[in-house]
């Protein structure tokens, strides 16, 4: 890891599983197990839980949370917070990855 300040979070949102009806979506998820989950993997200067805010007000926010978007998920991202903005975008790509991996559907970008 690089030796920058640690003030950005990685973090997760639960999706309403009504977003499985969004082509995109399921389009990026094409191994998403029936019992799984939907999330959405993100990093962000802020507390996740104003960034979690803003995404609901519309402000800098992705369609799919806005629309979709139920809950933070802190159990699936706290114990890696805070990190260096690089290492951040990268676990954000992790984080995904580990989602998917265990079946669940994931919007990362």
């Amino acid at each position: 890891m690089m030796n920058h300040k640690a003030h950005h979070n990685v973090y997760v949102i639960e999706l309403d599983r009504a977003v499985l009806g969004e082509k995109a979506f399921t389009n990026a998820n094409p191994e998403f197990s029936p019992d799984g989950r939907c999330y959405y993997v993100g990093m962000t200067g802020l507390d996740p839980e104003k960034r979690f805010e803003n995404h609901l007000a519309g402000y800098k926010s992705n369609r799919f949370v806005r629309k979709y978007g139920r809950h933070l998920s802190p159990l699936l991202y706290e114990e890696y917070n805070p990190l260096p903005y690089e290492d951040a975008l990268e676990m954000e790509t992790e984080l995904a990855r580990i989602l998917r991996k265990r079946g669940h559907a994931v919007w990362q970008k």
